[in-house]
């Protein structure tokens, strides 16, 4: 059975029509279907509003107490629950989660790493209060699913002592992908605002239409991939070792799979 993981991100969330529209194409895919969604400028907008400083290294969020609690009423909140209301006028039978419900993603908070920065040069970052995945109960998935339920999974995970943890959206559909590959055939799109990987940011029509696991080294080397992106391919890429189908970047208007950059 075929099974679509679509993750969306970016300024899709934050702009109406777009989002309204995206939601719109996501009900029509057919077959079985999982959401997972960012917000993280939502995020950012709200902790601006409330004071709290927010950082980004090599593409990830720094995420200390106050951050936390910004990214957990917002990712789990305010973006989850908008999502899922829009879907069921869509009539999709959305379910809105965070890894905490069902037990379904746990985490533990990552140990301070070494990030290749923006400008080449590398530095050793503490994340703070972010997770990275230890397992996904894709049995789980796969029951509400089978029960014709559409999860819409938030971008926070949970420790093994109960502490809800800030975890990167593609690195959530990327687990969501892999735990379900054993019941279906999956397909994993990233979609965003724009129409793939690009070698030029302000060409739209520069789509790198097929990158490997060499070919994403050299563009990582010669600066074409850099920031958010790296940490977008490089969980696809894993995705794909661990036997999901396909993994497609693209448009958000563009989640039929026809456009965007392949990944293999």
């Amino acid at each position: 059975m075929k099974l679509t993981v679509v993750k969306v991100g970016g300024k899709i969330v934050e702009d109406e029509t777009s989002l309204q529209q995206l939601l719109r194409d996501f009900s029509a895919i057919e077959g079985a279907k999982v959401l997972v969604h960012g917000g993280g400028r939502s995020a950012t907008k709200v902790a601006a509003q409330l004071g709290i400083e927010s950082t980004m290294i090599g593409g990830r969020r720094v995420t200390d107490a106050d951050m936390l609690r910004v990214v957990t009423m917002v990712y789990g909140g305010l973006v989850n629950k908008n999502i899922v209301a829009r879907l069921q006028a869509c009539g999709i039978n959305a379910l809105g989660l965070t890894g905490a419900d069902m037990n379904v993603m746990q985490s533990h908070r990552r140990p301070p790493k070494r990030v290749t920065l923006d400008d080449g040069t590398e530095q050793t970052v503490d994340f703070g209060f972010v997770g990275d995945v230890d397992q996904c109960d894709g049995q789980m998935l796969a029951t509400l699913i089978g029960q014709g339920i559409v999860p819409v999974m938030a971008p926070l995970t949970h420790d093994h002592e109960g502490n809800l943890l800030n975890t990167n959206a593609d690195t959530i559909a990327g687990e969501t992908a892999k735990a379900l590959a054993p019941f279906f055939d999956v397909t994993l799109i990233y979609s965003f605002e724009h129409a793939g990987v690009l070698t030029d940011p302000d060409d739209e029509a520069s789509v790198i239409p097929h990158i490997t696991a060499d070919s994403f080294e050299q563009l990582k080397a010669d600066g074409t991939v850099s920031g958010g992106m790296i940490p977008k391919i490089e969980n696809a890429l894993q995705a794909l070792r661990a036997g999901v189908k396909q993994v497609i970047i693209t448009k958000a208007d563009a989640i039929d799979g026809t456009q965007g950059t392949v990944i293999s």
